[in-house]
C-alpha cells in the first residue's frame, strides 16, 4: 500500500528497531511507495521504513531500474571517502545539504526471505543506501 511521507522531525530523527521476519508488510508497504515515487513521480530513488511512518530498520532503493529491500542493512566497509549535495522526501521544501558518502561500501543485511547477504555496492546505489541507512540511526540531511 502506497504510504503518505512522514516529515516530523522528531519521529524521524528516532532510532530504527532491529526488522524481524514479522516485517513483510512493512517492506511491502515501502516497496508500493517507493514504486509510485520512483515510477510514477520520478522523485524519490530510496527510502527508509520510517519514512512512511514505521521505525523498523528496513530500506528499499532503486537499483539497475529494480526496487530491492534489506532488512537491518549494516556497513562492514567503506572506501573512497567523498562530498555531495543530497536532498530527502522528508524535508521537502529543503534545498540539497553537503555530506560525505563513500563510493564504495559492503553491506551485510537480510533479503526478502530474510537470508543473510553480503554485497558490494559502489557509485550511486551506494550512496543512496547510505543515505537510507543514516533515517534508520534517525541522522537527518
Amino acid at each position: 500500500m502506497i504510504k503518505e511521507i512522514v516529515t516530523d522531525q522528531f519521529l524521524l530523527s528516532r532510532t530504527a528497531a532491529k526488522a524481524t521476519n514479522d516485517d513483510g508488510q512493512v517492506a511491502s508497504d515501502l516497496y508500493d511507495t517507493l514504486s509510485y515515487y520512483y515510477f510514477e513521480k520520478g522523485t524519490c530513488v530510496g527510502m527508509a521504513a520510517n519514512m512512511i511512518g514505521v521505525n523498523k530498520a528496513v530500506i528499499a532503493f532503486v537499483d539497475n531500474e529494480k526496487i530491492q529491500i534489506m532488512y537491518n542493512p549494516i556497513i562492514m566497509k567503506e572506501e573512497g571517502k567523498y562530498a555531495t549535495k543530497e536532498s530527502c522526501l522528508s524535508h521537502p521544501r529543503e534545498e540539497a545539504k553537503d555530506t560525505f558518502r563513500y563510493k564504495k561500501i559492503k553491506v551485510s543485511y537480510l533479503d526478502e526471505n530474510f537470508k543473510k547477504k553480503i554485497k558490494t555496492y559502489t557509485g550511486f546505489t551506494a550512496q543512496i543506501i547510505q543515505h537510507e541507512m543514516d533515517h534508520l540511526e534517525g541522522v537527518l540531511i
